[in-house]
């Protein structure tokens, strides 16, 4: 089966289980049987367009998200000199990792990035993987822009399930070479719509839910002394703590 096919599949199956829906249920709304169906979720049968469309009707969602599909290439690299040597402008994928008290879990997303179709400007998507409290594994997508600086990487993403939420990810670019990096997300709250912010860790390699990650992404009693007397929220690029 091809990459193209396994990554359209999983795309509708991502959309299907988060909205809760059945394999039955949008087999019935498509007009297919439930095994065409799944092996169009498992990449064994290409979906031709017309389904494709009525897939994303009965998911209520653009026929994009589902054919979102970016093929690996040479990455163009920006103008800059310095641009060009960071890995963090360079980079296709990036590994996203955050902290969320609320549900005292880890969470991470993949962050892909790519060209716009004229070449003018950078396009980004997020997925996080998500547990629900009663335990219900789920996948928030985003898509948005990435804009680049010397200091600095910013994407803007719109969750595409709830428009009213946008965020912005603000990611440092390191002066020295290092596979990782810290930024800030600034969003509101999926459950109570609240304006809220996390720590975040931009990685270019994927990295494993230790201890230690999650003690890396706890604000410390230092930085919280700090902002209290800044009246300030502050993330610094120093790298570790």
């Amino acid at each position: 089966m091809s990459q193209i096919s396994k990554h359209i599949g999983g795309r509708i199956r991502n959309h299907r289980k988060n909205q809760g829906m059945t394999l039955q249920q949008l087999a019935d709304l498509i007009h297919k049987s439930r095994a065409t169906l799944s092996k169009y979720e498992t990449g064994e049968i290409t979906v031709d367009v017309e389904t494709l469309y009525d897939i994303a009707a009965a998911l209520h969602v653009d026929v994009t998200q589902i054919m979102d599909y970016q093929p690996e290439r040479p990455f163009t690299a920006p103008i800059s000199e310095h641009k060009i040597k960071s890995p963090f402008y360079q980079a296709r994928k990036l590994y996203f990792y955050f902290y969320d008290g609320r549900y005292k879990r880890l969470k991470d997303g993949v962050i892909h990035i790519h060209q716009s179709e004229d070449g003018s400007q950078y396009e980004a998507s997020l997925s996080i993987s998500a547990v629900t409290p009663t335990g219900r594994s789920s996948e928030i997508y985003y898509t948005g822009k990435v804009v680049y600086s010397d200091m600095l990487i910013r994407f803007s993403f719109v969750n595409q399930y709830n428009s009213l939420e946008e965020d912005l990810l603000y990611i440092f670019n390191p002066l020295e070479l290092r596979d990782f990096t810290e930024g800030l997300l600034c969003g509101i709250s999926s459950s109570d719509y609240m304006p809220c912010a996390f720590r975040c860790l931009v990685t270019l390699t994927p990295q494993e839910p230790t201890e230690e990650l999650k003690q890396h992404l706890f604000f410390t009693a230092k930085e919280l002394r700090r902002w209290k007397k800044l009246n300030m929220l502050l993330v610094d690029n120093k790298g570790c703590r």
